[in-house]
C-alpha cells in the first residue's frame, strides 16, 4: 500500500523543523526596567538567514524628534531623512561609518544616503540640539531591536553555538557591547542582559514646557 501523501509530506518536513530553534532575549537596565531600542546581534551557528536586497528606510522628523530613535540597517541599505515639521532641520553626522549634512525644508526629504560601512552612526540636528537618532549598520547574520518590554525573539535558528551581543545608545561611556555565548538546541532557549545605561537624552514627551525653536 502506498503511504498517504499528506503524511509523507509531514514526515519529510520533520527534520527541517527539528533542526530549528527559537532564541528569546530580554534586555533591562540596572534598575530592572525594560531597555527598549537595544540592538541584539547573533553570530555563529551552522547556517545563515536568507539574504535580502538592499532596502531604503525613512527617518522622519516630527515634533522636533527623530522617529525612530534607533534603526537597524544592513551594509548597502539607504536612509532617507524626511521633515514632517513646519520648521527646517539641519541633519548631520560626523560618524566614521558615514558622515553627511543636509538642510531639509519643511515637508521635504533629503536624497538617499547609502550606508556602506558597519558601525553606529549618531545623527543630530544643528538647529534643535535635543534631536538625536542612531543608525546601526550591522552585518551580523541575525540582528533585531528590542521592543517596549526589552524583548527580542529570533525564530528558526539552526541548532548550534552562538555569541549574542547587545548595544544600546545609552550605554555608559567606556562600556563595550555586552556579550554572551549560548548553545541553542532543538528546544527554545532564553537569556537575559542587564545594561548600565545613562539617562535618556531625549526630552520627556510629557514636558509641555519644552522650548520650541
Amino acid at each position: 500500500m502506498l503511504p498517504d501523501a499528506k503524511a509523507f509530506a509531514l514526515l519529510a518536513l520533520l527534520p527541517m523543523f527539528a533542526s530549528a530553534a527559537e532564541l528569546d532575549v530580554t534586555v533591562s537596565d540596572a534598575r530592572g526596567s525594560p531597555a527598549q531600542d537595544a540592538v541584539v546581534s547573533v553570530r555563529g551557528g551552522n547556517g545563515t538567514p536568507h539574504a535580502r536586497p538592499a532596502a531604503t528606510r525613512p527617518i522622519d522628523q516630527r515634533n522636533e524628534t527623530f522617529i525612530p530613535y534607533v534603526e537597524i540597517f544592513r551594509p548597502g541599505d539607504n536612509v532617507v531623512f524626511r521633515n514632517s515639521d513646519r520648521t527646517r532641520h539641519h541633519v548631520y553626522s560626523f560618524a566614521p561609518a558615514k558622515s553627511f549634512e543636509f538642510v531639509i525644508a519643511p515637508g521635504a526629504s533629503a536624497p538617499p544616503v547609502v550606508l556602506d560601512h558597519v558601525g553606529e552612526i549618531a545623527v543630530g540636528c544643528n538647529i534643535h540640539d535635543q534631536m538625536i537618532t542612531h543608525l546601526y549598520v550591522s552585518d551580523a547574520p541575525w540582528v533585531a531591536k528590542s521592543d517596549a518590554q526589552g524583548h527580542v525573539v529570533f525564530r528558526d535558528l539552526p541548532a548550534g553555538h552562538y555569541v549574542i551581543s547587545v548595544w544600546h545608545p545609552q550605554l555608559r561611556p567606556g562600556h563595550p557591547e555586552a556579550e554572551q555565548a549560548i548553545d541553542v538546541g532543538t528546544v527554545p532557549a532564553s537569556t537575559t542582559f542587564t545594561l548600565s545605561l545613562t539617562a535618556d537624552p531625549r526630552p520627556d514627551p510629557a514636558d509641555k514646557e519644552r522650548k520650541h525653536y
